[in-house]
This record gives C-alpha cells, structure tokens and sequence, in this order.
C-alpha cells in the first residue's frame, strides 16, 4: 500500500522564554517542588498528524507473534542535532545507526526557522522504511533537529500513535520529545493528572512528561523541565526540541546511557551511542551526567547546565555492554568491545572445556567468543553466519515451522563443525528457545559436542527501567540450574558467568552499575500505586 503523508502547520504563540542574560543564570540551577499542588492545566496538548507507512503486515493488532527474540530487547534509541543546516539528514543517519535499539518505529521532527515552527514525520517500521521518499526529509527543514527508534513496551503491540518524537502544541508554542527508558511511577502521574482534566493520546509514559510541563506554572521552559523531571520516578535519556532551542536530561541514576558531540562547523549532537556520533563526523566530547540537564541556544550556541536534586548514586545499565550497544561504541566511559573480549576472558578462566573451535553466536556474541579463545589457546572461527538482510518474521505459530525460523538468520558452517568439538559463547540466555535451536542446529551439522558459554550470569529479573524483558517466570535460569538449563537446552555442557566475576572486572566502578537483571536489587523497586479518584464528577 502507498505512503501518504499529511502536515498541519501550528503558529507559535508568543514565547515567555528568558533573555540571554537570565539563561546563564540558571546555570547549576536546582529546583525541588512539589508537583501537584499545581492547579489543573488549562490547555490540553494537541498532537501533529504523523506520516505513515500503511503496510500490509503491520496493524494495531496483529495475530501472529515474532519468534526472533530470546533476547532482552533495548527499546528506544535518541539522536538529537542543533546549529547544521542539514539537520534532519544528520539525523536520519544518526537513527540508522542506532536502529539496533528499536526496529518497529522512527521518527524526526525538525524546527523550521524560516517559519519558527517544527515539522515531524514518524512511521511505523525502520528508518530506511519511514524516510523511502526523499521528500520527506526535504520537508523538514531547519538547523536543529531530534529524532527516536523504537520498539514498544512488553506486552504492548507497535502502534503509529505511540512513535516518537512526540509533538505538543501548548500555551507556549510547540515542544518535542524523545525518551529512551521507561517510568515506574507512570501510572500514579496519569491518573493524577487525568483527575485535574487532562485527556491522554497514546499508551506511551512519555506523554506523561508533556502533560506535566504543560501543567507547570514554573517560568522558563528549563525549569517546567526540572520540575517535571525531578517529579519522575525510573529511567530516562530526553531530548527536548523547541523553536530555538535543545534540553538534553538523563535521569539522576544515569540508567541509559546519552552522549554529547561536536562536529567540525560547530553544531553539537546529541546521541543514546558515540557510534552514531562516528557516523555524522561528531567528535565524542562527554556524556551527559547523570542528573544533568543541558540546554542549547540555537541563537548563539551557548551551553547551560542544571542538575536535578536530589542527587543519586549512578546505576548504569551492565547489559549495554553485554547486548544492547554497538561494539564500536564507547557507554559510560568505557569501550563495548573490550568490555566484552574481559568478559569471554573471564569466562574462560572460570569455565575451560577441552574443544577443538570456539563460535560466536553473530553479532553480540563475537568479541567475547574472541576473548574466550585467547587465554583458552582453542582456535576461533565463525561457525555461524548471521543474514543482516532478514528482518523481524511474523509466521504462524505451528511448531515445526517456528524451529525453521532461527535459520532463517543463522547459518552454519560445515567445513568449521563436522566432526568437532564445539565451544559456542553467547551474551545471553533469557528463555532459552533461541540456544535448544541454535544446539540442535550445530548438532545438524555435524558438530560432535556442543559446549555453550554464557557471557553474562543467568538472567533471573526483569528489567524496570526501559528494557523489554519477560516476566519473571518466563526467565527460564528462575526455573532451572545450569545443569537442568543444560539438559533442556540439549548442549553437553553450560556455564554461565558468574556475578562475583563481572564484579570483579568492574572493579571499583562495580557498585556504580545496575545489575538487577541478574542480581534482583533494584535502585529503585517497582511499586504499584493505588487509583487517585477524579475530583469531579462526568457531566
């Protein structure tokens, strides 16, 4: 089916933003307030029509399911760009190397400054998908620009209405957001907010964060965000894109992981990975901290600096470094790729296996197989092959057509496998379907024995802060030891990381990662919150 594309302009009602003068001020601004002693917000927010890939396979709600992951999933990636006058290209790129973050949705809306508005094209599919006309990059026009991939929330199906950036219009213009992370407290803050009268679009906690700035009374628009911030609960990358201006904020904890760029004419990129800092010619300058909130004046590039109070230990994501980032990336001050050849190292010194071929399951799995295979002096090769050309298959769910799947992306070598002893490192194990059929596809092909190691310890929590993981219960290590995981999985033998390694090659930064997943101590616990009653009645 053809895309169709529809804009509706907004004018700008006139901005109270502050002088120059008074933006330096609010450096190292803090503001503590209590959110909800706010009165109802008057003006409800009023959302941009969105461009839309219709195709066929994708719907609100689709019956058949997608086998391909056995794998946590990150769900959101951001890039943001302010002083290029080619922002929404830089941007466009930028998302297509963060596409590993989020396959099923993009977007970019991009601040026209002829007109002093901003423009936005989000669609349903990756970005090459989103952007097939060229038109449409052409139709965003401007020096600054934000940009997001996504996948959705678990248990929620990809929905057009739910792919950002999001754009508001309120009584001070128009504002966009992109959120990488995900909100404990989302559900207190809704119904709080839909009992003072405000009226919700999407199933996406990060409306909530548009409704609170919207119901602020706080002058300038840096500290609504402030405010609002300081009132959320959980993980957060933001950027926040207005008529001549960029806030970049990452949450007290610095849970996901955002970073700040130059590039050689001077504009600044904003980015979830240094990688795609790399692709756009930005020099890696700093993360933001956790805690921080950036602000960027497109009028003379100046650079403002609050932080968020109270201040919190930081607890990063570990599993950026096992999974979710690229490699080539740099996260929380430390290169992926070596994070991940410490971790097959590691898991080699702790569990050795006689074999005659170390195997990476492609792509994450490759740098750890490496270190595996040196301090083991076994020899290293690819014995599978990943098909980059396949994306996510929706298929009937009969059984023996589900096994097929996984070789619809893996392919093995046989020259590599016959006969021979098999040492295969992945990340990860989270329910265990992709490693049965990964073995029974090495066995298939004439591997003699198939020993897995896990370069990670097993996965027993689910994830709060913006990663899609299953329930508890589906994590088959809460289900199974290593021997029982290894007799179901069909291998000959497993091992797994352990905790007490990975703390010990973090060293002194250990206590400074989030590693909930693995260990059920979260930062901060989920909690349920009971219903707030509306303080009005329906007419």
């Amino acid at each position: 089916m053809a895309a169709t594309t529809s804009f509706t302009s907004f004018t700008i009602e006139p901005h109270h933003l502050p002088s120059k003068t008074s933006s330096f001020f609010l450096r190292h601004l803090s503001l503590s307030r209590k959110l909800f002693s706010l009165p109802s917000p008057s003006l409800a927010l009023r959302y941009q029509p969105r461009f839309s890939p219709l195709l066929a396979s994708q719907s609100d709600t689709n019956p058949f399911f997608d086998d391909n992951f056995d794998k946590p999933r990150e769900e959101c990636g951001v890039f943001g760009v302010i002083g290029d006058p080619d922002a929404a290209s830089l941007c466009y790129l930028g998302l297509q190397k963060l596409q590993h973050r989020g396959e099923e949705g993009a977007g970019i809306v991009a601040a026209d400054t002829e007109s002093n508005m901003l423009r936005s094209v989000t669609g349903l599919g990756l970005v090459t998908d989103v952007f097939a006309s060229p038109e449409l990059l052409k139709s965003l026009p401007g020096t600054m620009a934000i940009g997001h991939v996504r996948y959705s929330t678990s248990g929620a199906t990809a929905s057009l209405k739910n792919v950002q950036p999001f754009l508001a219009s309120y009584r001070f213009g128009q504002l966009a957001v992109s959120h990488n992370g995900n909100l404990l407290n989302h559900d207190k803050l809704k119904m709080e907010l839909e009992s003072r009268g405000s009226i919700f679009n999407t199933s996406s906690d990060t409306e909530v964060i548009l409704h609170l700035i919207a119901s602020s009374t706080s002058r300038p628009l840096l500290s609504r965000i402030i405010e609002t911030c300081e009132a959320l609960e959980g993980a957060y990358s933001l950027l926040f894109l207005t008529a001549n201006k960029l806030y970049a904020v990452r949450d007290s904890y610095g849970f996901r992981p955002l970073v700040l760029g130059c590039r050689p004419n001077g504009a600044l990129v904003f980015a979830s990975e240094t990688c795609a800092l790399d692709l756009v010619d930005a020099k890696y300058i700093r993360e933001i901290n956790p805690g921080e909130v950036v602000a960027v004046d497109l009028a003379d590039m100046s650079i403002s600096s609050a932080c968020l109070m109270p201040p919190k230990p930081r607890k990063a994501c570990i599993f950026e470094h096992m999974y979710f980032a690229l490699p080539n990336s740099i996260v929380f001050g430390r290169a992926v790729h070596e994070s991940r050849l410490a971790f097959g190292k590691a898991l080699a010194e702790e569990s050795p296996v006689p074999a005659d071929v170390v195997i990476p399951v492609p792509d994450s799995g490759f740098y750890a197989a490496l270190g595996f295979s040196l301090v083991s002096g076994i020899p290293f090769q690819q014995g599978l092959l990943r098909s980059h050309y396949v994306g996510r298959t929706f298929i009937q769910p009969e059984q023996h057509i589900r096994d097929l799947s996984v070789r619809l992306k893996l392919s093995p070598v046989k020259g590599v496998l016959e006969g021979k002893s098999v040492v295969v490192v992945d990340d990860s194990i989270v329910r265990g379907t992709t490693s049965s059929k990964i073995v029974r596809l090495l066995r298939d092909a004439g591997a003699r024995e198939v020993h897995m190691r896990i370069a990670s310890p097993p996965v027993v929590g689910s994830c709060y802060y913006g990663v899609d993981t299953p329930s508890e219960s589906e994590l088959i290590s809460n289900r199974m030891d290593a021997s029982e995981l290894c007799r179901h999985i069909g291998s000959d033998s497993l091992a797994f990381l352990s905790l007490s390694k990975l703390h010990d090659l973090l060293g002194d930064e250990a206590p400074t990662f989030c590693d909930a997943c693995f260990s059920k101590e979260y930062p901060v616990p989920p909690r349920k919150y009971e219903k707030v009653e509306p303080s009005y009645m329906e007419a």
